[in-house]
């Protein structure tokens, strides 16, 4: 599975007063459909920290917001490693409307970081999880 898909619809909610999907929203997708990918693999988050004592946190992230999505909205939301090290995973997003997959409304890059839950401290992703990556190219 190279490029994960999670669709998710919109609700007036998710809404600024415009009828626009607020931007901080767009992070929000980005972080269900990891989890959503994460669980895909077999990995639970809330299992990860009580069983190894490891949880995932966000480095950085770079967004651009290209077109708005608005209330209703039915969309897809994408996520493909781009990169992964000792400690790290960058992932490429990108939220389409479901009905314009060619059309991205957002795109971004998140870079997330495997720490130890008891010191916050990197440490590197375990065998188990690596061994369920997709080949980077």
């Amino acid at each position: 599975m190279a490029v994960f898909q999670w669709q998710v619809r919109i609700y007036y909610e998710d809404t600024d007063s415009g009828g626009v999907v607020y931007y901080a929203n767009y992070l929000r997708f980005m972080e269900r459909a990891r989890t959503e990918w994460m669980r895909e693999l077999g990995f639970e988050q809330d299992r990860l920290l009580t069983d190894t004592g490891l949880l995932f946190a966000v480095r950085s992230a770079s967004l651009e917001f290209l077109s708005p999505a608005r209330f209703n909205d039915l969309l897809e939301v994408t996520a493909e490693i781009q990169q992964h090290g000792r400690a790290s995973l960058t992932f490429r997003q990108v939220i389409t409307r479901g009905s314009e997959p060619d059309t991205p409304l957002c795109t971004g890059t998140v870079k997330i970081a495997c720490l130890d839950a008891a010191t916050f401290r990197p440490r590197p992703l375990p065998d188990f999880i690596v061994k369920e990556l997709p080949d980077v190219d």
